[in-house]
């Protein structure tokens, strides 16, 4: 840790601090489309002028009592090894999906606004403030699960200031000291994420399109591993990250065995779960200090996300909010947690290290290497890695056959996916399936014009049909322009243009009628 002595400053000197923090907010709408999005306009002006206006009365109260506020340069480490694992993973991200990039400006908005809020919580409250990289993970872990659009953004201001306000005044004493309850980040993503839901406001968000996103960039997985390696090193939270990961696994694995489909369909466990096993739970000050206690702690948080993706689903409500929501309540746990496994763990052998929680240094290193090991076999094993079989159409069609209401219905949303990306073939599959399993001769008609739309000719003969009042729709292979569509995964766009690519590529993925020899796919 690098450390200045603190320093005393004027109350007048003290502000311009966050006041200029405050301008340069207020100057992001100089560009006239910033101030055409009236949401967006407001939202710059509410987080500049609540530094602005803040500052100022707290210079005048310390104006009035004459006391001088004090400011220190101080980088903690669990704050710049953590800030840089999350930079270069929303580089690596970036890179593969270029709208992250654009969003860029609206990230280092968010550092400049918490920068202000951290100086003016610690002055208003003990009179000093370290300015260090603090802010930092917590606004790039904020912005990792969820943004605001444009016209909505304002309440990205308000997510931020929600985690200070929570680290800041919802504390309890815990082995001695005083002590934040809620990790800063996910507090405010827990709060937001059931207000959206209750409200049914997902779409004023990006965050669908983030967990979609997040598994565009190749080996992925691989990235977020070691990216968050010298974290899971220096602050003793290997174990709670492998528990989560293996539990998450060992359902998946179960769930499959059991009924012949994946429980998160395209992975056994979705990137975006994955991440938050790596860089969103694993805070240290909001997780049990003990050894057993933090593989409980990720075994839970594996746990909650797993039943509370079933009830999202259920309930009709995005489930990319799974990961968000057990945090803030997992927090409040951690005493009670660390209370039993203190009673506990002096029986277990190598109980007086597991009570210390982090250990030796080489103990932590030993872990590491385990959680190395166990990767490296959950990759061998295809746990992890960018080939899920979940992710394309024929696992579902297949699991469809053999009578899974299950992947019958995500089977017709993916269809319904392709259809509206253009692909007349997916039309007509799902337009088959909303005529001959669901009954629905409306959908079925709608769907089915939309193929016909596209020039599928099959899809305008059942068309013809259905306008007969005939019995009996056809199927036929996609042709060729459908098959940049139909063929995707989870991994975004394909990239192959030739058919020798595409028919290639489309065997790897399980089409079977593309792998043999001398099939030709009809074009226009």
């Amino acid at each position: 840790m690098a450390d200045v002595s603190a320093r005393p400053l004027t109350p007048v000197r003290a502000i311009a601090i966050p006041c200029a923090l405050g301008a340069v907010l207020c100057a992001y709408l100089a560009p006239p489309p910033m101030r055409a999005t009236a949401g967006l306009a407001a939202g710059f002006l509410g987080a500049g002028g609540l530094l602005v206006v803040w500052a100022i009365v707290l210079a005048a109260a310390a104006t009035r009592s004459g006391r001088s506020l004090t400011f220190a340069v101080v980088a903690h480490k669990h704050h710049w090894v953590q800030a840089c694992a999350q930079l270069v993973l929303l580089t690596y991200w970036g890179w593969y999906v270029r709208p992250v990039y654009a969003y860029l400006p609206f990230v280092v908005a968010q550092l400049v606004f918490a920068y202000g809020v951290d100086a003016l919580l610690n002055w208003s409250r003990r009179g000093s403030w370290q300015l260090g990289f603090g802010p930092v993970p917590i606004v790039l872990s904020i912005n990792f699960f969820l943004w605001f659009k444009p016209e909505w953004f304002y309440w990205q201001f308000v997510i931020v200031l929600l985690g200070y306000l929570g680290k800041e005044f919802i504390r309890w004493t815990r082995d001695g000291r005083r002590r934040h309850i809620f990790n800063p980040s996910s507090f405010p993503l827990g709060v937001f994420s059931l207000v959206l839901i209750v409200t049914g406001t997902t779409g004023v968000t990006f965050g669908l399109e983030i967990a979609q996103t997040l598994f565009n960039p190749p080996h992925i997985y691989l990235v977020i591993f070691l990216v968050a390696l010298p974290a899971q090193a220096l602050f003793g939270v290997t174990t709670m990250t492998i528990s989560s990961v293996l539990t998450a696994y060992a359902w998946s694995l179960a769930y499959y065995a059991v009924t012949g489909t994946y429980y998160f369909r395209d992975a056994y466990i979705p990137i975006a779960v994955f991440l938050g096993m790596h860089l969103l739970f694993t805070d240290p000050s909001t997780s049990p200090r003990t050894g057993p206690g933090r593989v409980a702690f990720g075994i839970l948080y594996a746990m909650a996300t797993i039943a509370l993706a079933a009830v999202l689903e259920s309930a009709g409500a995005p489930t990319f909010y799974d990961k968000l929501l057990p945090i803030p309540l997992l927090n409040l746990t951690v005493r009670r947690i660390d209370r039993v496994a203190d009673a506990l763990t002096p029986s277990l052998p190598g109980g007086a290290w597991a009570s210390s929680g982090y250990g030796t240094a080489r103990r932590r290193l030993a872990i590491v290497g385990l959680w190395v090991a166990t990767f490296a076999g959950m990759t061998a094993l295809g746990a992890v890695g960018d080939d899920h079989p979940g992710q394309y159409l024929p696992f579902w069609e297949a699991s469809c056959e053999t009578g899974s209401d299950r992947a019958c219905a995500y089977l017709a949303v993916m269809e319904g996916n392709y259809c509206e990306r253009g692909s007349g073939w997916a039309c007509n599959e799902l337009a088959i399936q909303q005529a001959v399993r669901w009954r629905d001769a409306r959908a079925a008609l709608s769907t089915m014009r939309r193929g016909c739309d596209l020039s599928f000719r099959t899809a305008c003969d059942n068309l013809g049909r259905m306008g007969r009042g005939e019995q009996g729709l056809a199927r036929a292979q996609p042709e060729l322009r459908d098959l940049p569509i139909v063929l995707r995964g989870s991994k975004g766009p394909v990239r192959a243009t030739s058919a020798a690519e595409l028919h290639e590529l489309g065997c790897r993925r399980g089409w079977s009628v593309l792998c043999r020899a001398g099939t030709e796919v009809a074009a226009e």
